[in-house]
């Protein structure tokens, strides 16, 4: 255990060899065999620039930009950047957040106070939308409506029966995380616009890489700020524009469309409060090490990281493809493969994958979706991509000798019963008490197994349960 807060101070070698030894612990962010959580572009140097470019604006603070007009050049140079990307104009504003999440709570939030007369504004999304949107009608006590797709797409028709008089937001992806497929955007803004409602595109996971692909020959539709009737579109930067983690941009069309995202206080004894964005204070050293990464990558240089991002896709695709027990669920048109099972126990199979050094994302059963193993799939995996097919097949085999996973017995379970003791217990059990989390099979199968309801209450103790304070 670890004392944030000892007596007399530690030397500073001592607390680098503390963090590098916790380290050793963690997934592996580079080498390109994670395939979720963190996008590695295996650019020499790329690391140390945007380390040394965060250490320049570590102290600068966001709060106010006449008084750090560096970070208010270093954000309105990133908002350009992406607005060029990603099919803006002139008028296009937007600005910097701290990841995705907040990107699309803000725009829910824009939306909602541009309607203050709507007493329960609605907002309404694809079931295969991103979870935040969730998280943002939740926070914001926006109505939710979640609408079934069609292919894994949302379902324009379906999607226009939804909206009504209280909707101010619609939304769908570019691509969907969970899958990786685009919606038809076209369609969806056209009626939108048709409807008079704003018309959110989350393009936060793949949109820095969509107009490169598209570049490359990639059959993909329009997406973006060229496509009349969207309002907004949201990009992070900390995914394939591989820039260093708590970077994300909200573009709006224009400023008049953007003006209901400010917050702004000026009735207490204080300075009066505005902000763009959730924050108030912010370090400048994320937004100086995005800059610094684009500025050394560069449009041609994405577009060779997506082209071998592009390879990789074909390289385990084909693998999924030629392995018996296993198949493509979806097609693999952007930067994920997403696999289903045919034969074998998808849980078992990404322990067995992990073995092997390879660390997937399994993904639970959704209404009438069966589970499937997702993989996030980025410049870095080009040089690994060759060796995956002999482990995904000798994976395979293990699965299949170890069989299916066995759920233990539990009682009849309503969310109130997830108590601190019975998560506890179930840790116990599952062994997780040790924080071993190399074999988590039977935890997935679990989680499948539950409603979405207890699944949330039985996350939600787990991970009360890990974060807390030793007792020793």
């Amino acid at each position: 255990m670890i004392d944030a807060l000892p007596e007399n101070g530690v030397p500073g070698d001592r607390i680098l060899a503390e963090l590098h030894a916790l380290r050793a612990g963690d997934l592996p962010t580079h080498g390109g065999r994670l395939f979720a959580y963190v996008y590695d572009p295996a650019v020499d140097g790329l690391d140390e620039l945007a380390r040394q470019a965060y250490a320049v604006s570590a102290s600068v603070n966001g709060l106010d930009p006449t008084a750090f007009p560096s970070l208010l050049a270093m954000e309105n140079a990133l908002v350009g950047a992406a607005a060029r990307l990603l099919g803006g104009d002139r008028a296009t504003v937007g600005s910097v957040t701290s990841g995705g999440t907040e990107s699309l709570i803000l725009a829910v939030k824009t939306a909602r106070d541009a309607h203050p007369s709507i007493q329960h504004p609605r907002l309404v999304v694809p079931s295969t939308a991103h979870a935040a949107f969730a998280k943002a009608a939740h926070y914001l006590r926006v109505g939710l409506d979640v609408v079934p797709v069609k292919d894994l797409r949302a379902d324009p028709s379906a999607m226009a029966a939804a909206i009504g008089p209280d909707t101010v937001l619609v939304a769908a992806s570019a691509p969907s995380y969970a899958h990786g497929v685009v919606d038809p955007i076209p369609a969806l803004a056209a009626l939108c616009a048709e409807r008079g409602v704003r018309f959110h595109v989350d393009a936060c996971f793949g949109g820095w890489i969509l107009p490169y692909l598209r570049r490359l020959g990639a059959d993909l539709p329009s997406f973006d700020l060229s496509v009349p009737g969207v309002t907004s579109i949201s990009v992070d930067l900390h995914k394939y524009a591989y820039a260093p983690k708590g970077v994300s941009i909200l573009l709006h069309r224009t400023e008049e469309l953007r003006r209901p995202q400010y917050f702004a206080y000026a009735d207490w004894p204080g300075y009066p409060m505005i902000n763009p964005v959730i924050s108030s204070t912010r370090s400048g050293g994320p937004i100086a090490a995005a800059l610094a990464t684009l500025r050394s990558i560069g449009d041609n240089g994405y577009l060779d990281l997506a082209a071998s991002t592009r390879s990789a896709v074909q390289i385990l695709s084909d693998a999924v493809k030629n392995t018996s027990g296993v198949r493509l669920f979806a097609p693999p048109e952007t930067s994920v493969v997403c696999l289903a099972s045919d034969g074998v126990d998808l849980f078992v199979l990404a322990d067995e994958l992990a073995a092997r050094g390879w660390h997937t994302q399994p993904q639970m059963a959704y209404r009438s979706l069966e589970p499937t193993i997702h993989l996030t799939v980025t410049a870095a995996v080009r040089d690994t991509a060759p060796s995956f097919a002999a482990d995904l097949s000798a994976a395979v085999a293990a699965a299949r000798a170890r069989g299916p996973v066995e759920v233990p017995p539990l009682p009849p379970l309503t969310p109130e019963m997830i108590t601190p003791e019975f998560v506890a217990g179930l840790a116990e059990a599952l062994g997780l008490g040790a924080g071993d989390f190399s074999r988590m099979a039977q935890v997935n199968a679990l989680l499948n197994a539950a409603p979405p309801q207890l699944r949330e209450a039985l996350l939600t103790g787990f991970l009360s349960h890990l974060q807390r304070p030793s007792s020793e």
